[in-house]
Formats: C-alpha cells, structure tokens, sequence
C-alpha cells in the first residue's frame, strides 16, 4: 500500500495513437517516438490503447513490434485488445512473436465482449458464424491455454520436409506470466484472479455496490487478489488520468483545464445502462496530484500505475506531460527512474 513512506514500484503510461486518416504515417511515428521518450526517461513501461474502424492504433501489436526494435528496456503492453475482434490462436502466434523479438518486455492486455456496435460490423467480420461467436471469458481461456503452451492440436511430428508442432510457435514461457485483463466490474476481478492474470484498472468501472470510484475499483482490487493464487503479492496496475502542470507553458495549462472541465460532469453520477463510474481526471502540479492520489482508496492499493495520457492532445504536449511525470510527479510518488539502482 504505497503511502509517502512506500515508493511507487513502476510507473507507466498508456496512448491512444491518434492519426490523421488523409495521412496516417505521421500519428504512428509520434506514437512510436512516445514511447522511445518513455525508455529515455526511465519509464518502466509504455501501453497503447486498440481502436477499430476509428483513427486509433487499430493494430497495438504490430505498433509493439515496431517499438521493440527501437528500445530496449521499456516493458510494452496493450491496454486493451478486445477479443471479440480476435482470433485467440493467430494472436497467441503474434504475441509470443513479438514477446520473443522484445526479449520478454511484451504485457498483453485482453478484454471480453461483443465487438462495439457488433450489429454494424458482425457481417464483415464473422460473416459466416456471427451468431454462433463465443463473447464470454472462455475466450480468454484459450487464449491463455495458447500462450502458456498447451497443445493447439493432435498432429505434431514429420510431413515430407515440413516439422509441425502441437502448440503455438513460437512458445514464449515467460508471456503466460505476463497476461493481463482489463476489467471494470467485480465478476471480471474475480475472473481474472481466479485464472491467475495480471489486473488493469483503468478510469471506468461499473458502479455495482456503490457510486464512489475509489471505493468501486477498491473492492474491485481486492476482489481480483482474494481469488488469486499469489493474493496479496498478485499484480494490480491502476490507469488515471494525470496531467502534470509543473513545466507547461499558460496555454497549455488553459487547455488542459478546459479538458478536464469538460469531462468532469460524467464524474458526477453513473452513466448510460452499464452504470460506468469515471474518474475525475487530474490536473494541476506533481505535488498537488501526488497528494490527490495518496487520498485515494484505490491507489493506495497498488504499486504500479499506467497513467493515461489525454485522447485529443498535440505531441508536444505528450512530451510535456511526460517528462513531468518522469520529473515530478513519479519522484512525488517515491519513484526512481529504471536507470537508477533501487
């Protein structure tokens, strides 16, 4: 439970990727340049979100790819791959690739579900078992099973010239480790404990027992390591919204507090059917949101973070806000750069 007397253990981030769709190119580059940023502060790990038929990295893993021949120490997770979108044994395929072309920094990060406004899409998608696609955690089940090495097949051995395997190739062993579900509700907390996963929390949870976000993803922390085989020593990483203030110029900051302001009434109360809770983002100085998150029930939980960076910003203010995590606010929190012993 980090207090100011307990460093924050690692520190992350997580981007969306945006892109211009009349010139896509330059939205990926700065995407990668990010996260080459992150290793040259000390970050000890870069995340990106997944986004179809929008203009978001709509392929983290092939972005992750990239980003692995261009650092060296920086861990690289998803945070999300939805998948519903997904075959599970082609993306095992992929992920122990680049987990292998990484040296082992890979973190998947999964979720579970229909595809979003699956009635638009399920004809180009699954356009000859869209009714019969199974959406529940199973999926991620075998997944998991794919990753970690059990069999894919009943054929293994020699075929002419040609060597087959009964499991996913490349096998990465450390990956199935390093397997983690993104989840917003206490059944998928329990789930993914009970299944031996890491646990993202991120800014939205569902509002079950209670309409208090810190609370909610609380109980939703507690849930997961309960059901977990290494309970309290079990991985928890929490997923803010931080916007340090400390180096930013006055428009900056105008613009930050525009933003926040403006997403601030759905912190209010839950939103929509699903009843989602957001967190309020945070704005201001190190000093002032490292104080904001020690009075934070949630954070007070774990020892790792995967701040989000803001949807809509310009790469310059990436790069300010970043380094002022890395500068100010991670040191406010009793963090040291990954380049500095511990």
């Amino acid at each position: 439970m980090p207090l100011p007397s307990e460093p924050l253990r690692k520190l992350g981030f997580l981007t969306i990727g945006l892109f211009d769709d009349a010139d896509p190119r330059p939205g990926h580059e700065s995407t990668l340049d990010i996260i080459t940023l992150g290793e040259e502060l000390g970050f000890d790990s870069a995340w990106v979100r997944h986004r179809h038929l929008q203009y978001g990295i709509s392929s983290p893993v092939a972005i992750l790819a990239a980003a692995s021949q261009r650092t060296s120490r920086i861990e690289l997770g998803t945070a999300v791959i939805p998948l519903g979108w997904e075959n599970p044994l082609r993306l095992a395929e992929d992920l122990a690739t680049v987990d292998i072309l990484s040296g082992g920094r890979l973190n998947p990060g999964v979720s579970v579900g229909p595809p979003m406004h699956y009635e638009q899409v399920k004809d180009a998608l699954y356009p000859d078992t869209a009714d019969v696609e199974d959406f529940s955690y199973q999926r991620v089940r075998r997944l998991l099973d794919f990753v970690r090495g059990e069999s894919a097949t009943d054929f293994s051995g020699v075929e002419g010239f040609e060597v087959f395997s009964h499991r996913v190739q490349p096998h990465s062993p450390g990956l199935g480790r390093r397997m983690w579900y993104g989840g917003a509700s206490l059944r998928s907390a329990q789930w993914a404990g009970e299944n031996g996963m890491n646990f993202l929390t991120s800014s939205v949870v569902k509002a079950e027992e209670s309409e208090n976000f810190a609370e909610i993803q609380l109980s939703h922390i507690r849930t997961f390591r309960e059901h977990h085989p290494d309970g309290a020593g079990a991985r928890v990483s929490q997923g803010l919204v931080v916007i340090p203030t400390d180096s930013a110029s006055p428009e900056q900051r105008a613009k930050y507090q525009a933003y926040a302001r403006q997403r601030t009434p759905r912190t209010a109360s839950p939103q929509g059917p699903g009843r989602m809770m957001f967190a309020p983002d945070l704005v201001g100085t190190s000093s002032e949101i490292a104080e904001r998150l020690y009075a934070h029930a949630a954070f007070r939980e774990v020892d790792e973070v995967a701040f989000a960076l803001p949807f809509t910003f310009d790469h310059d203010d990436y790069v300010q806000i970043l380094s002022d995590i890395a500068t100010g606010l991670g040191p406010a929190l009793g963090w040291r750069p990954a380049d500095v012993d511990r």
